[in-house]
């Protein structure tokens, strides 16, 4: 009797556990964007051959998400947190012929949304303003809602998008003519947001 007792008990603190940890949030939740759990990555065609990947290390802002509705976005990017793994090649993605990094209008690239509709199995297509190397172009992407949890280190959520965009629209147009580079650029942004009423130990602010 004990035992069974115990094994209905521990079936019970399990279902629970698990239930916890995939609870949709409630409506009109407000996220800030956790930089370590975060990224940007970047794709394009090198010398007409490989297709080079990079990332950038360095993404901040914040998430309003309302499940079923919309999801407002403000994300901030540093250009000199690009991390091609060359310290060379980085020197050269952050100098004039690229982002341009230290120049303050260039130093941060931007996604500030103005519209959010539903797409086809749950997208949440969301439009915005994108400002790289200090151009601002009006852009709608798809985002997916991709789980929330809260596993003692603060209630969270994610989402992710991939879309493309050619660089020489934003100024940016070294190698292009030759077709040393594409033009093409494909961008993923991965975010892992916290909750904004915790911080990213968990704890209640």
């Amino acid at each position: 009797m004990l035992r069974t007792t115990i094994a209905v008990l521990a079936l019970a603190l399990g279902s629970f556990a698990v239930t916890a940890a995939v609870e949709p949030p409630p409506e009109g939740v407000a996220y800030t964007i956790d930089s370590v759990h975060s990224t940007a990555l970047f794709r394009v065609q090198h010398l007409g051959a490989g297709r080079f990947w990079g990332r950038f290390n360095d993404v901040s802002g914040s998430v309003l998400f309302d499940r079923g509705v919309e999801i407002q976005m403000n994300v901030s990017i540093r250009t000199d947190s690009i991390d091609s793994g060359h310290t060379d090649l980085d020197k050269h993605l952050m100098s004039p012929d690229f982002f341009n990094a230290k120049e303050p209008s260039c130093a941060t690239m931007t996604f500030k949304s103005s519209g959010c509709s539903m797409g086809d199995k749950g997208i949440y297509m969301v439009s915005g303003d994108l400002t790289i190397h200090g151009v601002t172009k009006q852009i709608t992407v798809p985002v997916e809602f991709t789980g929330a949890a809260d596993m003692g280190r603060g209630a969270r959520a994610g989402f992710e998008t991939t879309f493309s965009i050619k660089r020489s629209e934003y100024g940016m147009n070294f190698g292009v003519e030759k077709g040393m580079l594409g033009d093409e650029v494909r961008i993923t942004v991965a975010l892992e947001g916290v909750e904004a009423t915790t911080d990213s130990a968990g704890e209640k602010k």
